[in-house]
């Protein structure tokens, strides 16, 4: 995968790139209830631009639920806004138009298509199935900026169906980057990775976090303790601690509800 750092001139920082024109997601007293169970409780959250969070937590935490609800597949209520723009009660399209993006664990791409293909039909909301499908004379500056920062250069006319596993899911983050999101919310974006394919996502994070908001729901602790520069702990749909790699693991509440004797280790060790 390349090196390229062109879609971000600075690295993810503890904290973010606080400034008047920086990009932020703000959750306050977020609240989703299935049947009377409360699946996130009144949880608050700040995220600013170039601050790569990892969100952990055991199974049933309300991890994907949270993302789900900011994304506005689930409704909810409380606040959610991004650079000051209420984003509940807003359809899913509204939202993703607004530059809030996701991934699944299982990459959505179009597998009969090429990886130049699926990165045009992305990037080309209004336009027509036949303008999208027709060979281009030229790529757009958008898709080709996007391969480049996903490294999928050499494999763009490859079709996306016969793409390794971490190779999907780095063309669905393209996909993300060309629609121009600037929060983005990646689901377990490792899981089933080579120990390769995990450093160089890990690395593509880092190339894409330095100019955008970045959300990683993780269950892997050391990709958490390589790439995170912050971290958010829920369990029971509650934020359980929150901050650096570190105080996240000597937090006694973590240790004991999730990390186990584990969370003792220095970071990046076991």
């Amino acid at each position: 995968m390349t090196n390229t750092t062109a879609t971000s001139r600075t690295a993810p920082a503890l904290g973010g790139n606080a400034g008047m024109s920086s990009e932020y997601l703000e959750v306050r007293n977020l609240s989703v209830s299935f049947d009377g169970f409360k699946a996130v409780d009144n949880v608050d959250l700040t995220l600013m631009q170039g601050d790569l969070r990892f969100l952990i937590g055991p199974n049933g935490a309300g991890k994907t639920t949270l993302v789900d609800a900011i994304t506005g597949l689930v409704p909810a209520t409380g606040s959610i806004t991004k650079s000051g723009e209420q984003l509940l009660g807003k359809k899913v399209h509204k939202i993703a138009r607004l530059g809030v993006g996701r991934t699944f664990q299982t990459a959505s791409v179009f597998e009969e298509l090429t990886v130049l293909q699926n990165l045009d039909i992305a990037a080309g909301a209004g336009r027509s199935a036949w303008e999208l499908l027709r060979t281009r004379k030229s790529v757009l500056p958008e898709i080709e900026e996007s391969l480049e920062t996903i490294g999928l250069e050499a494999l763009r006319d490859t079709p996306a169906g016969i793409l390794a596993h971490g190779q999907k899911q780095w063309l669905e983050i393209g996909m993300l980057l060309v629609q121009n999101c600037s929060v983005l919310l990646l689901d377990e974006p490792v899981a089933g990775m080579s120990l390769e394919e995990r450093e160089e996502t890990g690395n593509l994070l880092r190339r894409i976090g330095g100019a955008r908001t970045v959300v990683v729901v993780e269950h892997d602790m050391d990709f958490m303790r390589a790439f995170a520069t912050s971290v958010t702990v829920l369990a029971a749909g509650k934020v359980l601690a929150e901050g650096t790699v570190a105080q996240v693991q000597a937090d006694p509440k973590v240790q004991a509800v999730y990390l186990g004797t584990a969370a003792a280790a220095p970071v990046g060790q076991e």
